[in-house]
């Protein structure tokens, strides 16, 4: 079992059936009025919540079945109330998590170690950066996270896991596992950051000259021939809608992975729980969906998760998937969209490089020492890598163009 602590008790869950709905969202995403100000610790985001993690599970799409077999860390306090949580899978393989580390399980199997099953601390199949340690706001908070990280090395060593992986973190918990001498791993996204722009062509205005037309061009000729975009969210949102893009998913899915991660009961149930958290953008041409892009919304974030398209239509992509995005933020008044993994196209759309962050907790003291001299390497390249990126953005000299984003 993982450690106690003189006034709190670490358990575990292997379903977030076994938490309530109302416990779980009181700690992961907090109500507006129990925060003194909102910041990246305290926004609303939708992938951490019960309705969406729950969901994965409810759906059969991250279950002990597929290799994710919930693990979930909870810390409750003296009032046996949570007062931390970790969402956490043991998993039997590295699919899903967009932070690569077959590399690393090749090497410790053929050196005679056994890799799976290790501890994942994510949300499956989603590259957005969002809270893992998850912790009341207040004066307590890193102590907190302290006992978290602690009780999942625990939970690793007894339980015959290699190794620990958390992926996409704020910077808080960036500094809680630093702190307990996890180590420290960096890749590249890009992200699309709102400078106050009032309209789109307020933010094109900040392009250079070529690059701006090049935009203009593609978001012509991507609505050629009768295509026309259409944004479904809340209520709008109907059975046939996600019927219509589970073809796009699966289609897309079928060609990238070879097999779709998310069942169709997800979309329907997701749909069900959080409306008003998600934008389908449609592209349809005389009336027929087309093509389609999944988003989900956060109170200062729109996250791009998921597209596919039917049809071909030149920029079609660029115009459903990061034009729209766009749009939809500027007019919500969204800091920043995350458009997912990889991706340098994006650049010319506007969106800029910016450093996402994990931590790993080795259990083999050999295997830990090969992993640290890796990832030194590693994360100097990362850096030359964005370096260069920014280099090439779209924006005019002199414009109020995006701050090149390094990190934390």
């Amino acid at each position: 079992m993982p450690p106690r602590s003189s006034s709190a008790v670490l358990r575990v869950l292997s379903s977030l059936s076994d938490i309530e709905r109302e416990a779980w969202d009181r700690i992961a995403n907090p109500a507006p009025s129990a925060v003194e100000t909102e910041d990246e610790e305290t926004a609303y985001n939708p992938f951490v919540s019960h309705d969406f993690l729950w969901s994965l599970e409810e759906s059969g799409s991250a279950t002990a079945k597929t290799g994710w077999a919930a693990r979930h860390l909870v810390l409750d306090g003296p009032d046996g109330q949570p007062r931390g949580l970790v969402p956490c899978y043991a998993k039997t393989h590295s699919q899903g998590e967009y932070v690569f580390d077959h590399g690393w399980a090749h090497a410790y199997e053929r050196a005679g170690g056994r890799y799976y099953p290790k501890l994942q601390v994510s949300v499956p199949f989603t590259p957005a950066t969002g809270r893992r340690l998850l912790v009341a706001p207040g004066p307590d908070a890193p102590a907190t996270r302290a006992i978290l990280a602690d009780g999942l090395a625990a939970l690793a060593r007894e339980g015959r896991h290699s190794s620990v992986h958390a992926t996409f973190l704020t910077a808080p918990d960036v500094t809680a596992f630093a702190d307990r001498n996890w180590l420290a791993r960096t890749d590249q996204q890009f992200h699309w950051p709102n400078r106050g722009y009032r309209d789109f062509d307020d933010f094109l205005d900040t392009f250079q000259s070529r690059k701006r037309k090049q935009v203009r061009r593609e978001r012509r000729d991507a609505l050629l021939d009768g295509v026309e975009v259409e944004w479904r969210t809340g209520a709008d949102i109907r059975e046939a809608d996600w019927d219509a893009f589970f073809a796009f998913y699966m289609d897309t899915g079928g060609r990238k992975w070879g097999r779709p991660y998310l069942t169709r009961p997800f979309f329907s149930l997701v749909g069900s729980r959080m409306p008003e958290r998600i934008l389908l953008v449609f592209a349809k041409r005389h009336g027929r969906p087309i093509a389609g892009a999944l988003n989900f919304i956060g109170s200062d974030a729109l996250y791009g998760r998921y597209w596919g398209a039917l049809e071909e239509q030149p920029f079609l992509h660029f115009e459903v998937c990061y034009y729209q995005a766009i749009d939809f933020a500027i007019r919500s008044g969204l800091k920043r969209v995350e458009a997912g993994a990889q991706g340098e196209h994006k650049l010319a759309r506007g969106y800029v490089p910016t450093t996402t962050h994990s931590a790993h907790y080795i259990v083999d003291p050999g295997f830990r020492t090969a992993v640290e001299r890796y990832l030194a390497q590693e994360r100097r390249e990362v850096a030359m890598i964005h370096d260069a990126l920014a280099a090439h953005a779209p924006y005019r000299h002199g414009a109020d163009a995006p701050d090149e984003e390094a990190g934390f």
